[in-house]
């Protein structure tokens, strides 16, 4: 009999039965004998030099067991590194995980205390006395990139890290003589990854050998650079990440307090434990996007357009962290999306700030493009009267172009926009939309409709090495996987690749039930530990099935080729003759004579009667450096209601159709998909972190920093059109980040549509009730003025595209 497949199947996730029954471990949940807790205490000055500390009356608190400075860990503690060095010449200052001298930014630890438990730790902070000689906060890129501008880093003589520039095309002639040039500013806003588990991390010592359990997306990266910034030895080493309950990017870290407690570990010969509080967290780790986009695009008169020149400002904040520089860089390659175009020119300045560091969070630079140049796409329809999915169509690669070597130097392998997009035309009711916003404008309705388009690629599966390598980053882009056939029967596959919410132990699971051909329940899925898994490069930049999905599948077709060597000696065949399917052995034209892949697999164990020199294993290993990107797409459509009277904004419809090539499991796709939706949604509508003229974070709670809740959102229309990649056995795509590197775009575009007779070309993110209500009256102020009537805003409908072409929005 045929057994279903498994790969497509829409199978519950295994893993969710220990996570929604508290059968979880959690960093925070483990205990060990003797467990001291630790506490760290920040600067509440955002620019100072650390004049005097006073530990000593917090060493006499009840329960303490021991206070350090940064200066007690200077000879030991190192520098927190930074793995992608983007130019030769970029300034790359020393990162103390325990602040020494100065401090850069609200957050910064400057002292550690261990105690019994966690409570006192917290209170002796109070007992810790520090003077702080202020100076000035470089909060504002623009400012700090001036002659003569406060410096967040002295000793280096400016506030640029980096200046990055990449150039195709002759840019100069795109713009030459362009019927139609449109100049915009975009400000992407900081945001803070707000995992559901916050970090922790729990260290032991037994003698030389060191255990670290940490929440983090990166075990086995994590291991090499604490080996390398404290000196312990990377084979004494073992770093775990239990259950991990989200990263978004925010983990995809070597932070302060890890060094920090695998120093207080070796020092105190006792296991330490640090969970982050939510306020702390906010501070501390690492921020993401803040960019500022200075944006030129020149089209012909028909839409089609000539070039595009993106200047960027990235603000890494105070530090360069593991990958800080390169995320914005990431997005250089996307700026150009779907589009085709004659020149590109992208520059981009790493700025440093007095505030909390930046690095990679969801998307990774990707949304940040995304966003620009869907932008830009409405407002080149805008000023040419057009429909905006028609002036996409008549830039975008068609489906017959593929594979297409794109002007940032990529090579999309596959891919079918127009495809995707009519099947979001459909199901959005797009024409009966339109015909409902032309009535509401032309009734003068105060709550109007906008309609907002994103049509999307993205770059994933970070890889490959050459790539990386080229790009001058400090690691290769590869990933392992083991599979191991017990004597039963029964199955385990190790993964590099660990899971931190996205359902690895089932998807893999489903790879290696379905080309082995066993019961899905018979497969156990290994991860997140250097000893159970020592080869790995981690999970981040929607890799996992593109990369370690694919090496599982290789590891699998390596355990049928031995396993068919075994077959043929049990079944007396040559080997050529033996065919394989659905976990069954059989010889060509003798259906009769058969083994299973079970019985192969035990007797290979049994070892009585081998073939000649075959090892009695079926196990196998796998690496697989993937030869290109893989490019998932898709086409968002956002219908969002806008009260031009109160600003509020009301998300009527949302429908996603993407194509991220072969599905293995499309529940987990869905849960995927509206997660990364929510996440776009949020930027567009509700995040932001936001700092006072001091340098103080005001958005440290959950009451200031707003996350959508369920009931904000809408009920997403979710479908897929498949397009398989050509660069893998498998045929997929990456899915982790395609919602949210969609969604903010499609929203803007809805709410600035819905505007657009009132002479609004744009609402700064967040689109908040206040902003939107400000933009309406601004852009009708205006459209009034010119019209030379009363500064009110007009009836809808009168405008047209006003206020889209020219000038910085």
């Amino acid at each position: 009999m045929t057994a279903a497949p498994e790969i497509g199947s829409a199978r519950l996730r295994s893993e969710d039965a220990r996570l929604i029954t508290g059968q979880t471990n959690w960093t925070d949940n483990i205990q060990l004998p003797g467990l001291l807790h630790v506490a760290f205490l920040r600067s509440p000055v955002a620019h100072g030099r650390i004049t005097r500390i006073d530990a000593e009356p917090a060493r006499g608190r009840p329960g303490v067991i021991a206070v350090f400075t940064g200066a007690d860990f200077a000879d030991e503690q190192g520098s927190l590194p930074t793995a992608w060095q983007v130019t030769e010449d970029m300034v790359l200052p020393d990162h103390p995980p325990v602040a020494v001298e100065e401090v850069r930014y609200v957050g910064e630890p400057v002292a550690v205390v261990v105690a019994r438990d966690r409570y006192l730790a917290a209170d002796a902070l109070e007992a810790i006395d520090v003077d702080y000689e202020t100076l000035p906060p470089v909060l504002d890129m623009d400012e700090a990139i001036k002659e003569g501008a406060d410096l967040v880093h002295a000793d280096k003589g400016t506030n640029k890290s980096y200046e990055w520039v990449f150039a195709a095309g002759d840019i100069d002639a795109a713009f030459r003589d362009a019927p139609v040039v449109i100049e915009r500013r975009y400000v992407q806003q900081r945001l803070i990854p707000a995992a559901m588990e916050p970090r922790a991390v729990v260290c032991s010592v037994v003698g030389d050998e060191y255990t670290l359990w940490s929440s983090t997306q990166i075990p086995h990266v994590l291991r090499l650079m604490l080996a390398t910034v404290t000196g312990i030895p990377e084979h004494r080493l073992r770093v775990i990440a239990p259950d991990v309950g989200g990263g978004f990017g925010s983990k995809l870290q070597v932070y302060g307090e890890e060094v920090a407690c695998l120093l207080l570990a070796k020092r105190l010969g006792r296991p330490v434990k640090w969970t982050e509080s939510r306020s702390e967290g906010n501070a501390s780790v690492h921020h993401g996007r803040d960019q500022i986009q200075r944006l030129s695009l020149a089209a012909e008169a028909d839409g089609r357009i000539r070039g595009l020149k993106v200047d960027l400002l990235a603000d890494m904040g105070a530090y360069l962290m593991l990958i800080t520089p390169g995320i914005p860089l990431l997005g250089a390659f996307m700026f150009n999306g779907i589009y085709k175009m004659d020149a590109y020119h992208f520059t981009c300045s790493g700025i440093f700030t007095n505030k909390t560091p930046t690095d990679a969070y969801r998307g990774a630079g990707r949304p940040e493009a995304t966003f620009a140049i869907e932008r830009l796409m409405d407002e080149l329809a805008s000023e040419l009267s057009l429909d905006p999915l028609e002036v996409r169509r008549r830039n975008w690669i068609t489906h017959e172009e593929f594979p297409y070597d794109t002007i940032a130097g990529l090579t999309y392998d596959s891919g079918n926009y127009e495809a995707a997009t009519e099947k979001a035309h459909r199901l959005f009711e797009y024409d009966k939309l339109r015909a409902e916003q032309a009535d509401r404008r032309e009734r003068g309705d105060p709550v109007q409709l906008g309609i907002g388009i994103s049509t999307f690629t993205e770059m994933c599966g970070l890889a490959p090495s050459r790539v990386l390598g080229s790009l001058a980053f400090g690691a290769g882009g590869w990933e392992h996987a083991s599979v191991r056939m017990l004597p039963s029967g029964k199955v385990e596959v190790v993964t590099g690749s660990s899971a931190h919410g996205q359902g690895h132990e089932t998807a893999w699971a489903q790879i290696a039930a379905d080309r082995l051909g066993v019961p899905f329940e018979d497969v156990r899925v290994l991860h997140g530990d250097t000893s159970i898994s020592p080869k790995g490069m981690d999970t981040y930049g929607s890799r996992s099935l593109a990369v370690g999905g694919v090496a599982l599948y290789n590891a699998c077709e390596k355990v049928i080729d031995k396993a068919r060597r075994m077959a043929a000696h049990m079944l007396e065949a040559d080997e050529q003759d033996i065919e394989f399917a659905n976990g069954t052995f059989s010889v060509r034209g003798v259906p009769d004579q058969v083994r299973t892949v079970q019985e192969v697999s035990l007797a290979t164990f049994l070892a009585h009667d081998l073939p000649e020199g075959f090892e009695p294993s079926l196990d196998s290993d796998a690496t697989h450096d993937p030869a290109n990107f893989s490019f998932p797409h898709g086409t968002h459509l956002c219908a969002a209601e806008v009260d031009t009277e109160t600003g509020f904004v009301k998300l009527r419809s949302y429908v996603a159709v993407d194509d991220i090539g072969k599905v293995v499991n499309p529940l987990i796709v869905e849960g995927q998909v509206h997660g990364g939706l929510a996440q776009g949604i949020a930027q567009a509508l509700y995040e932001e972190a936001v700092y006072d003229a001091d340098g103080n974070l005001t958005t440290t709670t959950m009451a200031d920093y707003l996350l959508p809740a369920a009931t904000d959102l809408p009920t997403f229309t979710t479908d897929r059109t498949e397009t398989p990649a050509t660069t893998n056995p498998l045929g997929v795509k990456g899915v982790g980040e395609a919602g949210t590197i969609a969604s903010t775009p499609a929203v803007v575009n809805a709410i600035v549509d819905a505007l657009r007779p009132y002479g609004v070309a744009d609402v700064p993110m967040p689109c908040t009730p206040e902003r939107v209500w400000r933009a309406c009256r601004a852009g009708g102020a205006q459209e009034a003025g010119r019209a030379g009537g009363p500064e009110h805003s007009p009836r809808p409908g009168a405008g047209g595209g006003l206020g889209s072409a020219g000038g910085e929005a």
